[in-house]
Parts: structure tokens; C-alpha cells; sequence
């Protein structure tokens, strides 16, 4: 079976001058926004004692993004607010007055008129860009990479978006929008890929991000965990991983949680760029065919890779197997442990996890990460079962098969 490849961060520190984009203040107002909104609510932070029984750590967390909007992901978090943010520019307005009241009312239309947002997706982000346009009454342009299942077209063609599966990767279906967006009167791309000359809407959406982030913290405070010590956060073109990253690296500047990196291994363009250690970026090409369909992106978003780069312990590139593990987990939980319905490219981190606390062969990276019985560790379960098919395949009737995988044969702690 195809291992866990992990690497330390030994790269090359830069001058950071992107963590700013993740600032306390710059979040604070983000979540300002999404709270706005008469559909926001604080999604779950489920703790899992049971499993951090089972893990031999102080306690394992959560982030159920399942609940975010109705929409079953977290991504919608930062198309919204992105949309808010370029508006209030192109209206001379500071991003405090882009209420859901405002965005929404007949004056903004008076004020800005309509655009028409254009987007690349595997499926979380075209819903959530799909969604938010609806709601505040622009239009958007949706295409989706090769092999995109019909629930998640069916999904953002139900918000109104035209929507399109093309022949070509998630990263051409990228350059497609753009050029489209360009290519269109008042067109605008709406990616959480940045690329030079691109940079204002990335970071803008990466500060959406943050109000999950931001959430976590404040549920961990509540039940009396002051900071986590280790964070698992995946990553496709990395904008959630350094989202979540540059928070928490300003939340905690003197003593910042230990944060891995987790990547599909069909597109591991962070992995590899942390081996390679020269402080370049590497990109992955091909068709990318993983059952992670949200990590399924080959070119790092710029500005994420910065700031992961001067900041996260560890880079991992984890095979299908490791996310199918983490939904069945999360899907069957120790006894009195919630249940979290977490999809392909939410459940990762469980899975990586198990793999490292339980398999004698990463023992050095469990070392490393200092993981031991005192380890507060929050990890983010990004999607619910967006492709419910999928998921039963997976969780039900064993797709991906992991029964040679470590916990078949480890004593349960519990």
C-alpha cells in the first residue's frame, strides 16, 4: 500500500510580507460580514474525547463545516466575502458598510449595477460563488474540471450560475475563467488562486477563510483550550492551509500551534516544492484523478505558499486511502464521540492522524510534531457528503480499501 511521504519545513524563509493579509483586524471584519448575513451561524467545533483517547493525545477537534450555510462546505466563506470586497472598492465604500442589508438592496444596484463573477471549481467554491451571487443578485459563470460528478454540477446549477464541465484540469478551467472574465464587460474572476497580478481577490477570499478560523479559536477558549498545539489542515492550491495558517501564526506570534500540511498525493505541488527546499513553487500536471476532488489543484496559490513556507512544521502527500480512512472514522466515531459526516476532502486529517499516532513507521514524524498525551490537536473537516454517492461507496461498501492499514490491528485505548 502507497505510504504517508511527509517532509520537514526546511525552506527558505522569505520576508513575509503576506501574513498581514490574515491580520486579527483584517478576519475581525470578514466575520463582521458573514455575520450579517440571516443565514450565518456559528458552525460546530465537535470534540472528540473519545478519539483523542484512542489517538493518546489531549483532545482532538473538529471544525464541522458540513453547516456552513446550508451549503454543506466552508467556501462559501470566501467568494462572499470577496464579492463584498470588490464591490465596496469599485462603490468607493469600505467593506463595513457592504452589509447582506446593503448588498442586497435596491440602492447597491443603483450604486454598482451587476457583474458577472466567472470561476473554476471542483465544486465547493463555484456553490458557494454561485450562492452568494444569487443571493446578491449578480450573475455567475461556473466551469468545472473533467470528471466532476453531476451532484455538485447539479448544485451550482441550482443557484442559477451557468455551469459548464469542461474537457480540461481544475488549473486550465482556471485560466478559462479568467480569460472569459476578461474577455466580458464588468467580468470579474472570482479564484482562490493567486498568480502575479492577481493577488487582491485571493487574499480577500483567504479572509473569508478566516472566519473559520476565527470561529475555532473562540470554541476552543470556550471549553478551556487557551491555544491547539497542533493544527491538520489540507490543501489544494493552499488558500484554506495558509488562511488557516497565517491566523493562527498572528493569533499566537510568540508560541503558534505546529500546523501539517496535508495534500492529495495525485497533486502534491506543496509537498514537492517543500522537498525541492529552494523556496520555489512546483507545479503537478496531468488529470490529477483522486477521490479528494477539492485538493485536486496543481499550481499553489502564491500567496498561501508564503506564508505556509515561513510558518507550517510539516508537508505531507497523502494517498486516497488516508481520506477514506478519516470518513469512515469520522462516520463511526468512538462511543460518545459525535458523528461528522465529512467528505473526500474533509476527512484527511483524521486519517492522517491515526496513521501517525498508530504506525510505528512515522514514529519520526510523530516525534518531530511533539504529538504526545498533552497535544491539543484541531483539525478542519472542510465538506460534508458533497458527492453523497461517493460517499456511501467509500464509507458503506469499503471503496479504497484501508484494511491493511494500522488500526485493524492496534488495541483501542478506549
Amino acid at each position: 500500500m502507497e505510504q504517508i511521504k511527509w517532509v520537514r519545513n526546511e525552506l527558505p524563509k522569505s520576508d513575509d510580507k503576506w501574513l498581514d493579509v490574515m491580520s486579527l483586524e483584517n478576519v475581525a471584519k470578514a466575520r463582521a460580514f458573514h455575520r450579517s448575513f440571516p443565514q450565518y451561524s456559528i458552525t460546530p467545533l465537535d470534540n472528540l474525547k473519545g478519539m483523542a483517547n484512542y489517538m493518546g493525545v489531549a483532545g482532538v477537534y473538529v471544525k464541522n463545516e458540513s453547516y456552513r450555510f446550508g451549503l454543506n462546505a466552508f467556501k462559501v466563506l470566501g467568494g462572499s466575502f470577496a464579492m463584498a470586497r470588490y464591490i465596496a472598492q469599485k462603490t468607493g465604500k469600505d467593506v463595513s458598510e457592504m452589509t447582506y442589508d446593503y448588498l442586497t438592496s435596491q440602492q447597491l444596484k443603483d450604486e454598482f449595477g451587476q457583474a458577472t463573477f466567472f470561476t473554476a471549481t471542483d465544486g465547493n467554491h463555484g456553490r458557494g460563488v454561485a450562492w452568494a451571487a444569487k443571493k446578491l443578485g449578480q450573475k455567475a459563470v461556473v466551469h468545472m474540471p473533467k470528471g466532476s460528478v453531476k451532484s455538485r454540477f447539479d448544485n451550482i446549477a441550482k443557484e442559477g450560475a451557468t455551469v459548464t464541465i469542461e474537457e480540461v484540469n481544475y488549473d486550465d478551467c482556471v485560466r478559462m475563467a479568467a480569460a472569459e472574465a476578461d474577455a466580458c464587460e464588468n467580468g470579474v474572476i472570482v479564484q482562490d488562486t493567486a498568480w502575479e497580478g492577481y493577488e487582491d481577490i485571493p487574499s480577500w477570499i483567504m479572509q473569508g477563510y478566516g472566519t473559520m478560523a476565527s470561529e475555532a479559536a473562540e470554541q476552543l477558549r470556550q471549553i478551556g483550550v487557551n491555544r491547539p498545539t497542533h493544527i491538520f489542515v489540507q490543501a489544494g492550491v493552499g488558500s484554506l492551509a495558509g488562511a488557516v495558517q497565517g491566523y493562527f501564526a498572528n493569533l499566537f506570534p510568540n508560541d503558534p500551534p505546529k500546523v501539517v500540511i496535508m495534500e492529495t498525493a495525485a497533486a502534491d505541488c506543496l509537498y514537492k516544492g517543500a522537498v525541492a527546499k529552494d523556496g520555489d513553487p512546483r507545479i503537478v500536471t496531468g488529470d490529477l484523478t483522486t477521490i479528494m476532488a477539492g485538493l485536486a489543484c496543481g499550481e499553489p496559490n502564491i500567496i498561501g505558499w508564503d506564508i505556509l513556507r515561513n510558518h507550517s512544521a510539516a508537508f505531507t502527500s497523502c494517498p486516497d486511502w488516508v481520506s477514506a480512512k478519516g470518513m469512515r472514522m469520522l462516520a463511526n466515531p468512538v462511543h460518545g464521540d459525535p458523528v461528522v459526516i465529512s467528505g473526500e476532502s474533509g476527512a484527511v486529517g483524521m486519517g492522517c492522524l491515526d496513521a501517525i499516532m498508530h504506525d510505528e513507521q512515522y514514529k519520526e514524524l510523530r516525534d518531530y510534531l511533539g504529538l504526545d498525551r498533552f497535544s491539543q490537536v484541531l483539525m478542519i473537516s472542510t465538506e460534508g457528503d458533497t458527492d453523497p454517492e461517493k460517499y456511501r461507496r467509500i464509507v458503506w461498501d469499503g471503496e479504497v480499501c484501508t484494511d491493511t492499514t494500522p488500526m485493524g490491528h492496534v488495541e483501542s485505548k478506549s
